[in-house]
Parts: structure tokens; sequence; C-alpha cells
């Protein structure tokens, strides 16, 4: 299923100096959903299920819309479609115009429910009658993710198709005025050099092998201007046929008009109060983290558009850094405008005291839909090695999140017992001198012992050791007093890895013993922690640090700003050479960019603090570095997403939307507007 489709984008893309051959992109286009299936509205309209890793469910691997007359088709086109989310919600809003009738259509996920509902509008110098046009649909479903070994069953107003376990249905409340099936792409049409156009014409030579297949197209008949079809995906254990067509009913008396719609989509995203700064941010972003969320609470980190894990390593899945630190950013701007998330937080926390492994720490990715072990490459605690293939940062990150949810009342049986746990690995993983040992970094490309984990480590030590109180010991120490005494020992231990002669953090210590010197956007990391270890020490953070930390973040945030015509924001590190295609310089990416923001904010609060008058530069420039990721800025889509990665010359890339800088850009909106003095306008760099 994925490959045929990867090598039909294959032959169409291969050579292109800013696509990957063989991807599934989501940069244009809308995403449906919410706490489960997660369908994507291209800039076409076509429709494709990105949620496997949220449902375990395959779906839609390719669709196509169009309207036909008398026989003839004129299939959407994505230059000739605008597209838009109605109101705060997740129903897309796409209308097509074509050289017969313009059709609005509205687009809603509900569980493991897809409607669409079109409504035609005939051009009036054409002469048509809406009831002379039919919506014709073709999709290619790929149950238990396969294109082979599967099966049709066709009723009335329905199809169902089939492999072993999941069973997905097609269906319309009027019928279908005409279907077939089709075989899935043959050996001599991979093989050939030209790409495959689909579907193509009927063959009356192939019925046998159209019942034997996922891919169908139908014609919707038009009703009094409307055309409505419905997609469900289930589990043949879960849900009966029966259930399921009573499940399609629900899903078509929702779309009996738009109105209704909105209405059913209403909750899909958290309500915003008023109020609240950048509001269109702040909905975008609750919108993107609450697309991206399993109903377990836990996320995927984009939606997957490299399935055959060509040019990635994939990411449709769960990593506990990324995940972790989304908690944390959500309950900080939950702390500050009252969105009312608390059963957001309540979930995550559940999942992580679920999934913690034996030895305390967090495996490296797990499968959303349910916690289990994901494919992965730092899974060296669970394997029989040393701890380099391991990121401690996770745990960490975990570790800050879970204090904080603890002293937010967030109430989850086993949280205290799951911070103990954790709170032995961690010191498992810090060496005697006080840094972390080596192991992988954040981006999960070198090993060393680097500031990034460093800092996840000061954060983790000093959030237990002011929220910690009252965690029962299970050693000599009370988990708050150990965290207490490691924290210091880390902050006094960052000293070995300042470089006087950049002012700045190094990247690393090598494996070797060697001084990594780069700028690495996520050493910014310190900001935070350092606000952390400002709340538990009695007399703060010296002024000694202070001052290496405004010229770190500084040095950091100069060194790493990249600004073309197109765009502008922080490259990832200095020597970044990953999906540059034919770009010769490393690329621009929005965490980054968002985590410079941050980084900035948080150390004018802390500078505030201590009524050091650098807060107000420092604050302008969180302002500025918000201001590239926000809704206006260089690096937002229209839709609101932002990509992980920018070329130079404005083309977005890789996953899309990435909900890490979603969830930065959130808690800094909220940072910034939470403290009197961050009030004011962006300040250039150089003032």
């Amino acid at each position: 299923m994925h490959l045929r489709d990867a090598l039909d984008d294959y032959k169409r893309n291969t050579g292109h100096g800013r696509l990957f051959a063989g991807e599934r992109r989501t940069a244009s286009g809308r995403f449906t959903g919410g706490d489960g299936r997660l369908v994507h509205v291209d800039a076409a309209g076509r429709l494709r299920d990105f949620g496997y890793p949220l449902t375990g469910h395959s779906g839609l691997v390719r669709s196509r819309l169009g309207i036909a007359v008398d026989g003839d088709v004129t299939w959407f086109e994505a230059d000739r479609t605008r597209q838009r989310y109605v109101d705060e919600t997740t129903l897309v809003e796409t209308v097509h115009e074509t050289d017969r009738a313009t059709v609005r259509r509205h687009d809603l996920t509900v569980g493991d429910a897809h409607v669409t509902r079109a409504t035609v509008d005939s051009a009036p110098e054409s002469g048509l009658d809406p009831g002379d046009v039919s919506l014709v649909m073709y999709a290619a479903f790929a149950p238990d993710g396969r294109d082979d070994r599967v099966g049709q069953l066709r009723y009335d107003d329905a199809i169902e198709v089939y492999h072993a376990d999941e069973h997905d249905f097609l269906a319309s409340p009027t019928g279908f005025a005409d279907l077939r099936g089709q075989p899935p792409t043959t050996f001599p049409e991979l093989l050939d050099d030209a790409p495959t156009d689909l579907p193509r014409e009927p063959d009356g030579d192939r019925y046998d092998e159209e019942r034997l297949s996922g891919e169908l197209v139908v014609d919707v008949p038009v009703t009094d201007g409307v055309a409505t079809v419905a997609t469900l995906l289930t589990d043949r254990s879960e849900t009966t046929r029966t259930a399921a067509r009573e499940r399609l009913s629900t899903a078509f008396a929702t779309a009996d008009s738009p109105d209704t719609m909105a209405a059913a989509a209403a909750d899909s995203v958290p309500s915003v109060p008023d109020a609240a700064p950048s509001r269109e941010s702040v909905i975008a972003d609750l919108r993107v983290l609450s697309l991206l969320s399993a109903d377990t609470g836990l996320r995927i980190a984009g939606p997957d558009f490299d399935p055959c894990c060509e040019h990635s390593g994939g990411y449709g899945y769960t990593w506990f850094r990324d995940d972790a630190e989304i908690s944390t950013f959500l309950i900080d701007a939950d702390d500050r405008l009252g969105l009312g998330l608390d059963a957001w937080h309540a979930r995550s926390a559940r999942m992580y005291v679920a999934t913690q492994r034996p030895d305390g720490s967090w495996p490296h990715r797990v499968w959303p839909q349910n916690g289990a072990l994901a494919p992965g490459w730092a899974n060296a605690r669970i394997e029989d090695g040393p701890d380099v293939d391991y990121q401690a940062d996770q745990t960490a990150s975990v570790i800050a999140y879970l204090a904080r949810a603890r002293a937010n009342d967030v109430d989850v049986d086993g949280l205290d017992a799951t911070l103990r746990d954790a709170l032995a690995s961690l010191d498992a993983t810090l060496a005697d001198d006080g840094l972390p040992v080596v192991c992988q970094n954040a981006w999960e490309d070198s090993l060393g012992r680097f500031t990034h984990t460093t800092a996840t480590f000061l954060e983790a030590y000093s959030e237990l050791a002011l929220h910690g109180e009252g965690i029962a010991a299970d050693a000599d120490d009370a988990p708050a007093a150990d965290a207490h005494d490691r924290a210091r020992e880390v902050y006094a231990a960052l000293d070995d890895l300042w470089v006087p002669g950049r002012g700045c953090y190094a990247l690393r210590e090598t494996p070797h013993g060697d001084v990594d010197d780069r700028l690495d956007a996520s050493t910014l990391a310190l900001a935070s922690a350092h606000r952390a270890f400002d709340a538990l020490a009695e007399d703060g953070v010296d002024a000694e640090r202070l001052d290496r930390l405004v010229s770190h973040v500084e040095t950091v945030v100069d060194g790493l700003a990249r600004e073309t015509d197109a765009i502008a924001g922080l490259i990832r590190y200095e020597g970044d050479a990953w999906r540059r295609g034919d770009q010769f310089s490393e690329k621009v990416w929005t965490v980054s960019t968002a985590w410079g923001a941050h980084a900035c904010g948080e150390l004018a609060v802390l500078l505030a603090a201590h009524d050091d008058p650098r807060a107000d530069r420092l604050a302008g420039r969180a302002r500025d570095l918000l201001g590239r990721v926000s809704p206006d800025g260089p690096l937002c889509a229209p839709t609101g997403y932002l990509p992980e990665q920018f070329f130079d010359d404005g083309t977005p890339d890789s996953a899309t939307p990435l909900g890490w800088p979603h969830a930065i850009r959130l808690a800094t909106v909220a940072l910034l507007d939470a403290h009197d003095v961050l009030a004011g306008d962006p300040v250039p760099a150089d003032d």
C-alpha cells in the first residue's frame, strides 16, 4: 500500500531539489480529527488517513473527488480551490471552482467516522441543472495496512472493505448511482518509468479482481443540490456490521447542514477565552495539539509524511521528550490563560505512569494508541549494552512535567512512586562530576555529554525538589532532598561546559573528552532550567551565571539566525546537514525559532526577578522571534500550521504540522502576556 504510493511519488518527483521523492506531503491542506482518526484534506480536496499511530486503523491511503455530468468527470484541482477552518473547530470548508459548477465542501472527522458534505451550485452560464450532476469519489482503502488479500461486501447504500481485523466502510445516505472496484497498480505499471494516473477507466475483463481490491469509484447522486458521503474505520471484534451502519447514520445526521456539522465540531478544540492574547495563534496551537493526540493523551510528533522511512526515521510515534515538554508548555499556558485543560494534564500524567520502565526510565518511542514499544534506535536500557544509545533527556523531561502536574493537583494513581523511581533512574545517568553520562542528544544524531541534556537534568531536579515534598523515600534520602542536592551539583558542573572564547556553553563534550563548541538551539533550554533553579535556591542564580546566560542566549540567537527574502528564523545547529536537498547551507527550523523566543522570554523574566535592566532587551528579542512563528510570520503556513523546516526560498519541508513548536509558541504567548515587564515593542538584536 505505502510502497505503491511511494513509488508513484518517486516517479513524479525524483531529482527535485526541494521535494524528497517517495513522501506524502502535508505542507498544504488541512487536517480534521482529534483524539482518534486523523484525516488530511489536501489542496485539491483529496482525503487521506494519517491516524494509524493514533487508532491502529489504516483507512484511506489515497482518494480523489470531482463531479460528473453525463459521464464526463471533472476532478477537483488544487489551483482552483480555496480552503479554511470553520470558526474555532476542526471542520474544514473547501470551495472547488470548475467550469461547470462551484462545489462547497465541508469535511469533518469525529471518532472513526469522516463525513463529506458537498453543495453544488452550477455556473449560471453553464445552463446546468444541479440534478444532472453527481459527486464522484475514487477511494483506496488499506485495511490492516494491506492492499492485497482485500475483499468487498456491497450493500444498497454502503461498501465494506476488509482484510482481517480492520473493516472500512464507504457509504452515502442516498446510495450510489454507480460503483465499481479496480485492481491496485499492477507490476508492469509499477515498473514503468511513467507514473500511473488513477483511477483507471473500467475494465470489464477484470470483474473478479475488482471485488478483491480496496479501490473503489462511486457516483453519489446530488439531491436538492447536496451530496453526502462518509467513511468509517472499524475493528471487527469491536463493531458489528449493524453497529457500523448505525454509526454511519449518526454521521449523516451531523451532516444535515453546515451548521449541524459546525455544532458537531464545536468541542473539537478547547475553548479559548475572548480576552486571551494572540487569540488566533492560541486557537491554532490547541487545534494542532488536539489533532495530533490519541485518546490516551499521547501525541504523535507530526503526521507521518515518510511512511517508508526513506528520508527520515518516521514521525508517527510518541517521543517522551517532545510529549512531556508539550505537556509542560500546556500546563504553563493553562495556568496563565485559563484554558481548562485539566483533563489533558491528567491523561498525560496517567500515560507517563503507565509507560515507565521497571528501571524508572522511559523508552525511546511508543505507539500513542496504547503506549506499546515502537521501533526506535535509542533503546540501550532495554538491550544488554551501555547507556550511550539512550536519550536521558527524555526521562528528565517527564520528571519535570510530573513534578509540575503534582504541584497543580493532578491526581493520578502511582504518580509519587513513578517520580521516586524516575529520580533513581536519573541519578544512575548522572556522573560523579555532575554532568550526565555519554548518551544521545535531543536531535538524535550524535553522542556525547550535552549541554541540552544537562539543562533538562537541572530543570528536572529543580522541579522535583520544589514540588516533591511528601513523596515517600525508599532509601536514606527523601526524593525532594535528593533532587535538591543533585540540582546544585548540576548547576555547578555547567561551568565545565562554558566556552570563554565564544561566550556560550558548548554543544557537548564528545565521547573522547573534546569540547564541541558549535552553537546549538537545544542549549537554549538553559533559560527555563535556570528559572526553575532560581525558585529553588535560597540565593538564586548568581550574578556570574546571569552574565553567562545572557551572553549564551544572545550568542546562540545571533549565531543561528538566518534571513532570506522569504524567511527569517533560527537554524538547528552549526553544520546541520539533514534534509538540505540541493541547498548548501543549514535550513531554518520552527522548533529552533520558537525555542529562541521562549528562552529569551524566560531569561527576561529571570532577569527582571533580579532587577537586572537587561530584561527589557531580552523581552524585545523574545517578541521579535515570536513574530516569526506567529500566524502572520514568515515561518507559519496560511493554514496556521508550523512545518518543521524551511528551505531558504520559503519552501516548507518535513512534518507539518509539528506539535513541539506549536506548544512552545503557545507557552511563549502566555509567558509574554503574564509579565508586565515584557510589554512593549520588539527590540532589534543590535540594540
